[in-house]
């Protein structure tokens, strides 16, 4: 609408403008010629005779009239100088009739012809000020005419601007809802070629989507329950081999291993399935001081020391706790397996975020930081891939803030600022 609007009052300026500048040389030079006309009247009643003492008559209007001898004299009439003005030496001089508009006043000045021998010039001037006037009508005339052009050109350009923007709003819509999950979402026939081109692509875009997270949802509530199957005779195994008298000391940490394995089962199966976590809210400080207890034993077999530091023990972050154990869980893993000396895990706010730093004494890897978390192959770099996936379904970020010694920084949205 901005554009119509100014090329619309461009193009009326450009042509108002030159034309209004017309209009107004236009009537200066009607009214020159008028006065020119009127004086031409004058000179029939004006007789100049020399070497006669009879005073010179004048028409009417003797203040706006004079006459002047072909030396350059005013010898009758109080409407000019004492001396010839440039208008009058001109008439002088090519001995025909000449103009002048200026200073708000009309001049003309007329030859005084008898028996075909120049006898003087008769000089008239009036005010401008009828051509003024009529100028400025001419100029308000314009100016309505160029107000209703960019008015006509605005309503135009609201209707066609609505034309075109209601299909993009939809069209939009449309793309948020599919973003957000609504599969089944189509767009409309606008009636825009190009917009409907697009529509068209979305609709495409979403039924492919649709039939890819249904089979993936398909598979993945099919491998829920294949491997929950036998996670669950297994630890009956496990505890039926507890009773006995004779049960091995490793059971009881086979069973947390079991444990484990359940949750993160649990874990992918929920953020394959895009479940609702706009109620989740993990308290760090609990959720740290339990990995804390997991993995210190581990850390203390390889002679390592772990320790956590929390900046604030009532921060929370918007995610599922339970996704969040699993990235730090990732996160120290990777730490027990690739890196050398104390763990350091530090929880801390920044702007309207929380992050977990976890830190070794390590060299760090030697891939480049966007490298670390891409899947490899002979499945090398799953871990980290899979905890930065679990990151982003969270609404937050998985990096890798220092090489070496290396340090992985988990940001988060805080539950303080409302989780943005």
């Amino acid at each position: 609408m901005l554009s119509i609007a100014g090329v619309a009052t461009l193009a009326v300026v450009l042509f108002a403008v030159p034309l209004g500048l017309v209009f107004e040389r236009i009537q200066r030079g009607e009214e020159l010629l008028r006065l020119q006309r009127d004086t031409v009247a004058a000179t029939r009643e004006i007789d100049i005779e020399p070497g006669l003492l009879d005073p010179i008559e004048l028409p009417s209007d003797p203040k706006e009239l004079a006459v002047y001898a072909t030396d350059g004299r005013r010898i009758a009439g109080r409407g000019g100088p004492a001396v010839a003005d440039d208008v009058v030496r001109q008439a002088l001089e090519t001995q025909a009739p000449a103009d002048s508009s200026r200073g708000g006043r009309l001049v003309v000045a007329v030859p005084l012809v008898a028996n075909e021998r120049l006898t003087g010039v008769v000089r008239a001037e009036r005010d401008d000020g009828e051509a003024t006037t009529s100028a400025y009508e001419r100029w308000w005339f314009l100016l309505g005419v160029a107000v209703g052009v960019v008015g006509l050109a605005i309503v135009a350009a609201v209707v066609l601007g609505r034309r075109l923007a209601q299909p993009l709003e939809r069209l939009a819509d449309a793309a948020r809802r599919l973003g957000e999950g609504d599969f089944a979402v189509r767009a409309q026939s606008a009636g825009v070629r190009e917009v409907d081109e697009v529509a068209g692509a979305l609709n495409a875009a979403a039924g492919r989507l649709d039939d890819l997270v249904s089979r993936e949802r398909a598979f993945s509530a099919d491998a829920s329950h294949q491997l929950r199957t036998p996670l669950t005779a297994l630890r009956i195994e496990l505890e039926a081999m507890e009773l006995r008298d004779d049960a091995p000391p490793q059971l009881p940490a086979a069973l947390a291993q079991v444990d484990r394995l359940q949750n993160t089962i649990d874990t992918l199966l929920a953020v394959a399935r895009d479940a609702p976590r706009s109620a989740n809210v993990a308290p760090l400080r609990e959720l740290l001081d339990d990995a804390e207890s997991r993995w210190r034993d581990p850390l203390t077999a390889r002679g390592r020391s772990l320790r956590v530091r929390i900046e604030d023990p009532t921060m929370r972050a918007w995610a599922s706790s339970s996704v969040l154990r699993e990235i730090v869980d990732v996160l120290l893993d990777n730490a027990v397996r690739h890196g050398s000396g104390a763990v350091d895990v530090h929880a801390r706010r920044i702007g309207g975020s929380v992050a977990v730093d976890v830190a070794d004494e390590g060299g760090g890897p030697a891939l480049d930081p966007e490298e670390v978390f891409i899947r490899r192959a002979g499945g090398h770099g799953i871990g980290l891939a899979l905890a930065r996936s679990l990151a982003h379904a969270e609404g937050g970020q998985l990096q890798l803030t220092r090489t070496g010694p290396p340090v992985f920084t988990l940001f988060l949205p805080s539950s303080d600022d409302g989780g943005q």
